[in-house]
């Protein structure tokens, strides 16, 4: 019901404290064609649920455009290894990442990466929990609206 306003599905990709900006500049697209994390640039740069998305070229900008799910991370980018524990982790490294049967996976450090990737329940958890982290999300927002709206 509250999924269905367009405003909040902004809130499901991950831009930090600050900005507007998806996983701190890092181009989504070189994880998979060069297989590291790559820094983007704003001048190749693309909007897409309510985030700006920074790539290191035009072609990879262009690839995203064409597909942007088979490259934007899972659960909006947020720690991966967070969601598998049910959790809301903001802060994320991207040079943290791990793709797992062809999906991007972000997290917090180096180290929640690797447990990550090496046990096979931490993604499955992952799945079953992302609901419930949205709802936390969604809570957290319409919270936060409210208790600036009721501050003017």
């Amino acid at each position: 019901m509250l999924f269905a306003q367009p405003s909040l599905a902004e809130d499901f990709v991950n831009t930090g404290y600050f900005g507007d900006v998806a996983i701190k500049g890092y181009d989504p697209v070189a994880y998979f064609t060069q297989n590291e994390a790559v820094e983007g640039s704003a001048k190749y740069s693309h909007r897409w649920l309510g985030a700006t998305w920074h790539f290191a070229s035009a072609e990879n900008r262009d690839l995203f455009i064409k597909e942007p799910a088979k490259y934007a991370p899972q659960y909006g980018g947020y720690c991966a290894d967070g969601v598998s524990l049910g959790t809301v982790t903001t802060n994320i490294d991207p040079k943290a990442w791990r793709i797992i049967e062809g999906k991007l996976y972000i997290n917090y450090d180096p180290g929640a990466a690797d447990g990550f990737a090496k046990s096979p329940t931490k993604v499955v958890n992952s799945k079953k929990h992302w609901s419930d982290v949205q709802h936390t999300l969604v809570s957290e927002k319409l919270h936060t609206d409210w208790r600036n709206n009721n501050a003017r």
